[in-house]
């Protein structure tokens, strides 16, 4: 069946988007303002898109026409962030940091967590999340009226030590993670844990195995 969004309100255009582009990787965001109140959130909208520079990226709506939330006000004040990664453990208290707080609470405080110093950023991180990434603002793409893309460059990565199988390589035990991705409609998540393996094709063992001349 054809969708054309020409044809669909955003609503639907986005029941469309979280119902097929899946699993996404969790963005839990911890960022401050100026006086240093502390926020967190979580966001689906979220991917790495460069390694040198290191960049992610992460869709931050408004609540509303001109009202940007909390995460990106403190952002575009700041310019600074840190994105971790939520594990399945970290589930529970996730789902608690996503209610809409009045400004004043502590996402942290409410959700039982604790935060451990940040090296290169003011915000702190989360010490119980597995990995979480210290960025400053690169650039924001406004997209439309109440969208915006937040482009972030990592500055430092805090690792869990018994993810990591060797530092120097920067080999990581990925599965040991146990993370989570956002899947579709309200309230679905997905755990990382079920994999497969399945090694690139070398042209050359392409041709060789299909006999094509070359």
């Amino acid at each position: 069946m054809l969708f054309d969004f020409a044809d669909i309100d955003s609503a639907h255009q986005y029941k469309l988007l979280i119902s097929t582009v899946v699993p996404r990787p969790i963005a839990w965001i911890v960022s401050q303002d100026a006086n240093g109140r502390i926020n967190a959130a979580p966001f689906s909208f979220f991917n790495a898109f460069s390694d040198d520079p290191p960049v992610v990226g992460i869709g931050i709506g408004s609540h509303n026409t001109g009202h940007p939330k909390d995460t990106r006000a403190n952002i575009v004040e700041t310019r600074q962030f840190v994105v971790n990664l939520v594990s399945e453990h970290l589930a529970e208290a996730m789902n608690i940091t996503a209610i809409e707080f009045p400004g004043e609470i502590n996402e942290l405080s409410e959700a039982g967590l604790t935060t451990l110093p940040s090296v290169r950023v003011k915000p702190p991180r989360i010490a119980e999340s597995p990995v979480a990434m210290e960025c400053e603002l690169l650039q924001i793409v406004e997209l439309g009226e109440e969208n915006a893309l937040v482009l972030g460059r990592v500055l430092a990565m805090h690792i869990h030590d018994d993810a990591v199988l060797d530092a120097k390589r920067s080999h990581i035990d990925t599965p040991k993670l146990k993370l989570l991705g956002r899947m579709h409609g309200s309230g679905w998540y997905a755990r990382t844990s079920d994999l497969f393996q399945m090694a690139r094709i070398k042209v050359g063992e392409w041709n060789s195995k299909t006999h094509r001349k070359t």
